[in-house]
């Protein structure tokens, strides 16, 4: 049976969050948005008209003082902001797994099996299913596509010289 989930007003999960060692600092020419740093991970959070309290800005770890966003390529995780992009390691991963496990806590949000096992990239880019979203006309030609027609080409030219 699942145990059911008290959601928090936003007064209350600042208090949880400032308790639980979150600085908690207001965003300069907003009221009622905070952004919350812990582990060098940062979110901003913002109330709801019902006085509720939502996730403005997802979790992303401090890259000078950019949050960054967490993408996986398939073969690594990178933190990516607007002026760079490093490679993540398991100290970035388990930082921003911590802060983003204590955020749900904070915030009265269920902690989803999938997520809790690990850190849950914003954004997957693999090589393989790049673009396929897009008509197949449209898609750009993959190395192997272009290389397999040269090669068909040629092939055929060489059985005619045979012949």
């Amino acid at each position: 049976m699942p145990k059911a989930i008290e959601a928090r007003t936003y007064e209350e999960a600042l208090a949880w969050l400032r308790d639980h060692g979150f600085d908690v600092t207001e965003a300069p020419g907003t009221n009622g948005r905070v952004f919350l740093r812990k582990y060098n991970v940062s979110a901003a959070i913002q109330k709801t008209p019902e006085d509720g309290v939502k996730i403005f800005a997802y979790p992303g770890y401090l890259i000078g003082s950019e949050i960054s966003k967490l993408i996986n390529r398939g073969y690594q995780q990178f933190l990516k902001n607007s002026k760079t992009e490093v490679p993540a390691t398991a100290e970035h991963l388990k930082a921003l797994q911590s802060f983003a496990e204590e955020l749900k806590v904070a915030l009265g949000l269920p902690s989803l099996y999938n997520e809790s096992l690990g850190t849950v990239s914003e954004s997957y880019h693999y090589d393989r299913i790049q673009d396929r979203d897009k008509a197949p006309v449209a898609r750009p030609k993959r190395p192997w596509e272009v290389a397999g027609k040269a090669v068909g080409a040629k092939a055929v030219a060489a059985k005619k010289g045979r012949a």
